[in-house]
């Protein structure tokens, strides 16, 4: 009986190893995209940045407040 007992934990331990394994890996994956999409950001920020430099924004037209 104790056997069983002690048997029917371990099962129940590996199962929850490879659930935390699996949910790890899918942790590392987000985390991934997460980085890639950071850096496309950052990328679209700088240029967006040049862009002004080059060519300011016109501010003709606007009345201060």
């Amino acid at each position: 009986m104790a056997a069983d007992l002690l048997t029917s934990e371990v099962a129940n331990a590996r199962q929850r190893i490879h659930r935390t394994e699996l949910a790890i890996q899918r942790t590392e994956e987000m985390l991934a995209e997460n980085l890639a999409l950071c850096s496309r950001i950052r990328t679209a920020v700088d240029a967006a940045d040049r862009l002004v430099k080059i060519d300011p924004p016109s501010f003709e037209g606007r009345r201060a407040g």
